[in-house]
Parts: structure tokens; C-alpha cells; sequence
């Protein structure tokens, strides 16, 4: 039956008896009034048919409306609508150019939804939205037939790089602004969020005790930690708690979103900082660490990180030993270890020492090696000649470079016996081979001593062999000097007689009253081997000259000279002289300048001390 129809049946039943004869007209056109439904609102209307993607549907006018298929499902999904279907749709014109009223049912339910969103807006109620685009600075929320505008900094309350997990998904959201004549709503997923997170981390806070186990998402990593949601609030998980291994960055085991589990390690309720570790949660490698890595025994490790003192070596993940730069090589002592070792080279290393407590294992590499110096003194003992080159050449003597990269060092006073060691030490330059014997090797002070004066005889000590303190020598006068004279001993030895020592006499302590060339006898009083020169003496000769006169003419009188005696002897011999004269005796008075003259002569000084002796004992 149409509409018409209808109208018609319902006019013929009412009849002026009912109405009590009462303005029949008016009140039956007030009947279609009520009955007729007006342009721009919402009405109801049965599906009657589907045709292609549109379906047929009647809200009681002349005509039936079509309304498209696709109004009847949410975004993204298919409509679920059969004949026969009660739908609400929203009224545009009563019939358009082909008769038929132009329905929307997406009006519709925008209408019924802004209903329902001031209702919630004014209330301050959460209401429920699916994201379903992408827009300049946000993204739409379909809110039940609404369309809303979420912000991108209201997605969440920390950025999000990736919203597709969201999309599709119905979420709560609060309304932040609404304007019905503009058609204008502004929604927020973060102060939902943030209101959650109030409550939970009120309820968190509330609970939370030290050593307590929480999962967490990691929120944001800087360059000392990471801090992790809880769930309402955030902890800081430092780098070094993070594990026991060492982490270098806290990106290096950490990304951003990942979940993971800590343990509180400090809470402060007044400050409400938290403290977080992960690394607690697993046992501690050094645990037993000095029975694991005993003293002087080789492992073979990682190399972690590299400074300027020296390299860290990880044993185990968790236990990591110094080698200190001294501990790294034999031979290479001041270079930076980044050229002996790198990062992450696999190297054989040797426990020194393990210290628990301070958590330290010292280790070192170059034990994992021959000690040169020791290999050195097995294949080349004391004493015995090598080969090598003048690597340096340094004020205090030469290195000469010897086997396995290591240097021995002739000292200045090693190189030459009769050179001072000064000008001994330019008569060589790098580069030049030379000869040497080895002196010394010293493998726990790391040295080598050498000689290259050692190759040849000491002719000083040679000539030293027959030569004592107190013999006399005859010396032949090098050079005159202020303080003295420089003489040269037979056999080439160098000697000095002191200005003092020249004679016994003052006067005669003059330096000029001798000539180079000049042999002179002279007594040793001091043999230097360390500047290899002998001292002597003549006034130590004339003494002991002297002394050995007077024990051969029986004198005691030590301080009486020789020519104080040989003085008396011709003074006895004057008088006596002087006697015979006075007696008339010719004869002896032309004899006595005779026996003035044996007296005095080489040949009579026997008598003449005989006589000096006798005189000395009358006297």
C-alpha cells in the first residue's frame, strides 16, 4: 500500500461523529504535520531493498531514498545490512530531481554522535574513537560517525615514531574542544593516558620497595643510562647496572620500546627517584674470581676498551683485567698500547695479580713471551763478544743494538783505556758496527752493560804488574805544570809529581828547575787505577836517602842531614890540620889540603862519615 493510500484510509475512519462536528479540516491537516517528517533531521526508515552498493530505504514519504552502502560500515570494515533492517538516516531534501528523498545515513550518525559528544563533553567523560588517517600535524578519529582531530604531540605521552599499531584500534580519548557550528572537535589520547598513569603510579609508588622486581619499557637512552617506564613512573637504569660486562654505550644493549625487567636498587619517597638495575639480576661473575683466575696462569681474553695507561682485557663477560702499558712488551716501552693491541683482538694473557675485593685483576701480555734478557745471557754469558749496530748515542755513552729488539750500552768510560771517554765517544756515529764484550746483563732491571775497551788488554795494569807503593822509579818529565811536574814511568804510565813533592828542600819546590825530557828518580807514593795515573815523590827519595846514610854512619840523631855529617868530617879535618902545622910538621902540613880533599871527595866520604860519626858521638 503507498503512502497515499494510507492517508486516504485514514481519512475515510475518521468520521464527524468522532470529532464532535469540530473543525474536521484543520485537525487532519495537523494528523499529516506530525506524521510527515522534516528536511534536516533524523529519521527512521526500513531497508526494503539492496541494489549494487546502495541500499533502498523507506522513511515514509512519497519516495523511498538511496543511501550508499558504504555509510552502513565503519572505516575500513564491510556493512553488515540485510532487507528488512530499522536504520536511523538524516533527512537532506524531501526528493531530488528523480523523485526520490536524498537520505544520508553518515549524517546521521554524525548527529546522533555529536549528540552523545557534548553530552560526554560537558560531563568531562572519556569517549571511544578509532584513528583511521593521517593529516598535517595529526591524525582523524572517527568517534562513533564524528570526525576529530587528534593532535600529534596528544598521540601519546612520549613521541611515537610509529602509529600504525594504533590505528584501527579503539582507543578512549578526551575531548579538548568542540565547536557544533563549525563542526570542529579536538581530541587527546595523552590525557587519558596521563590520567591512567597518575593512578598507577600513585598505586605504584605506594608499593615500591627496594630490591623489588618490575618490567619496564625502556623510554629514553642517553649517553650515563636509560630510563624506563614503569608504568606511571620512570626510572633511571645506569650504564653500569645495566650489565655486568662493560657497555660502553648504553645503545650498545638497549633500544627504545624494548621491555625489560629491573630490580629497584635505591628509592628515595621524598625525591621519588629510582634507582634500577639489571645486571642484579644475574649472578656476579666475581664471585670466586681469585680461584677462577689464579696467579700465573696464562687465559686468553678480549680486548675491551683502550686507554692511554694501558688495556682492559675481558676473561669472562663480567671480569675484565687491566694490562697496564709496562705489561704489554719486553722492548716497546713508550708507545701508546692502541699500536701494540686493538679492540675486540682475541690476545694471551697472564694473571699478575687478582683482588677481589676492589674488584681487580692485573694481567699482562709480554709474560706470555721470552724475556729477551734472559735469552740474551743464555746464549750470550759475561764475557763473552757480540756484534751490533750504534742504534743512539747519548752523553753518557752508546747503545748498541743487540738481538730480539733489545739494546746493551757502552758506557764512557768503557770504550777506550787511554782516551777520556768524551773524546772516545766522537770518534763513533749511528749506523756504525761494532764489536763489544758483554760485561753485565741484568734481566730484572732490564740491562745490558758492554765494553769495548774490554776487547783489548789494560796496558795500564799491564805495566802495574811489576810496580808497587814505595818503589823508585826513574821518570822522564812530560810537561811542567803550576801545581807540579807530569812524568812518564817506563812502560808507557803516566805519572805527576807534586809541587811539594819536588824536593825537601823549599827552595828548590820550583816546577821550572826541570825540562821535559829531563829523567829524574822519584819513589811511588799512590797508585789511581780510577783515573790510571801513579804519584810520586822525589823529596820522599832524598828523605829515605838521607835516612839510609845516617844508618850506615851509625847515627841516631834522625833530624841530622847528610851534609850537616859531611860538614863535621871537614871541620875535624881543618883542626887537625891546623895542629900539625903548629908542631913545625912540613911534611903533613903540605899533606893536610890533601886530606881536606879526601875528606871531601867521593872516594875519602867513607872516612869523612867515619869521622862526622865520631865527631857526633864527642859532641
Amino acid at each position: 500500500m503507498s503512502n497515499e493510500a494510507a492517508a486516504d484510509q485514514q481519512v475515510a475512519e475518521i468520521s464527524p461523529a468522532a470529532v464532535g462536528g469540530e473543525n474536521f479540516a484543520s485537525m487532519l491537516e495537523e494528523s499529516f504535520a506530525e506524521r510527515e517528517p522534516a528536511e534536516g533531521s533524523v529519521v527512521k526508515g526500513i531497508v526494503i531493498s539492496i541494489e549494487n552498493d546502495s541500499a533502498l530505504v523507506d522513511v515514509g514519504l512519497k519516495s523511498e531514498g538511496r543511501v550508499a552502502l558504504k555509510e552502513f560500515a565503519a572505516p575500513g570494515q564491510e556493512p553488515e545490512l540485510k532487507v528488512g533492517d530499522s536504520v536511523d538516516v538524516y533527512l537532506e531534501r524531501m526528493e531530488d530531481r528523480n523523485g526520490e528523498a536524498v537520505l544520508s545515513r553518515e549524517r546521521a550518525r554524525r548527529e546522533e554522535a555529536w549528540t552523545l559528544l557534548e553530552k560526554a563533553f560537558n560531563a568531562g567523560e572519556r569517549v571511544s574513537g578509532t584513528i583511521f588517517g593521517r593529516v598535517k600535524g595529526g591524525f582523524t578519529v572517527d568517534l562513533s560517525g564524528a570526525v576529530a582531530f587528534l593532535p600529534g604531540s596528544q598521540v601519546d605521552v612520549r613521541p611515537v615514531r610509529d602509529v600504525s599499531p594504533l590505528m584501527g584500534t579503539p582507543q578512549p580519548f578526551q575531548i579538548l574542544k568542540m565547536d557544533r557550528r563549525r563542526g570542529n572537535i579536538v581530541v587527546s589520547r595523552r590525557a587519558v593516558l596521563e590520567e591512567s598513569r597518575a593512578e598507577a603510579r600513585n598505586e605504584l609508588l605506594a608499593n615500591l620497595k627496594e630490591r623489588q622486581i618490575l618490567e619496564g619499557i625502556v623510554k629514553n637512552i642517553t649517553d650515563y643510562g636509560a630510563f624506563v617506564d614503569l608504568g606511571g613512573v620512570d626510572g633511571l637504569l645506569h650504564v653500569t647496572d645495566i650489565a655486568w660486562r662493560r657497555i660502553n654505550h648504553p645503545s650498545d644493549a638497549l633500544s627504545i620500546g624494548q621491555t625489560v625487567k629491573v630490580q629497584v636498587i635505591r628509592y628515595n619517597p621524598e625525591t621519588q627517584r629510582i634507582s634500577l638495575g639489571m645486571k642484579q639480576l644475574e649472578a656476579d661473575p666475581w664471585d670466586g674470581v681469585e680461584h677462577k683466575y689464579p696467579v700465573g696462569v696464562k687465559f686468553t681474553g678480549r680486548v675491551s676498551n683502550i686507554t692511554d695507561y694501558g688495556a682492559f682485557v675481558e676473561l669472562e663477560p663480567g671480569v675484565e683485567g687491566l694490562v697496564h702499558v709496562s705489561e704489554m712488551s719486553w722492548t716497546k716501552k713508550n708507545v701508546h698500547p692502541g699500536k701494540i693491541v686493538s679492540t675486540s683482538q682475541e690476545v694471551e694473557v697472564m694473571v699478575l695479580e687478582v683482588d677481589p675485593n676492589k674488584r681487580r685483576v692485573s694481567l699482562g701480555i709480554k709474560q706470555c713471551r721470552e724475556n729477551p734478557w734472559d735469552h740474551f745471557l743464555e746464549h750470550h754469558p759475561v764475557g763473552s763478544v757480540i756484534d751490533g749496530e750504534v742504534k743512539n748515542i747519548t752523553e753518557f755513552g752508546l747503545f748498541i743494538g743487540l738481538d730480539s729488539e733489545i739494546d746493551g750500552m757502552v758506557h764512557l768510560s768503557d770504550i777506550d783505556w787511554a782516551r777520556p771517554g768524551e773524546e772516545a765517544l766522537r770518534g763513533y756515529k749511528k749506523g756504525d758496527l761494532v764489536k763489544a764484550r758483554v760485561l753485565d746483563v741484568d734481566p730484572e732491571r732490564e740491562r745490558i752493560s758492554l765494553g769495548i775497551k774490554q776487547l783489548e788488554e789494560d796496558k795500564f795494569e799491564v805495566a802495574l804488574e811489576n810496580v808497587k807503593r814505595g818503589d823508585v822509579l826513574t821518570c822522564t818529565v812530560s810537561q811542567i805544570v803550576d801545581n807540579g811536574v807530569e812524568v812518564t814511568v817506563a812502560g808507557g804510565l803516566p805519572g805527576f809529581i807534586r809541587r811539594a813533592e819536588l824536593a825537601r828542600d823549599r827552595a828548590d819546590q820550583r816546577p821550572d828547575r826541570f825540562a821535559p825530557g829531563d829523567r829524574v828518580d822519584a819513589r811511588v807514593t799512590n797508585i789511581d787505577r780510577r783515573d790510571r795515573k801513579l804519584t810520586l815523590s822525589i823529596k820522599a827519595q832524598e828523605v829515605a836517602e838521607e835516612k839510609q846514610a845516617m844508618a850506615e854512619f851509625g847515627s841516631s840523631d834522625s833530624g841530622a842531614s847528610l851534609g850537616d855529617i859531611l860538614g863535621a868530617a871537614i871541620s875535624r879535618a881543618n883542626r887537625e890540620r891546623a895542629e900539625r902545622e903548629a908542631a913545625g910538621a912540613g911534611t903533613e902540613s903540605e899533606d893536610a889540603p890533601a886530606e881536606e880533599q879526601e875528606a871531601a871527595s867521593p872516594d875519602g866520604g867513607e872516612a869523612a862519615k867515619g869521622d862526622a860519626g865520631a865527631a857526633e858521638k864527642d859532641g
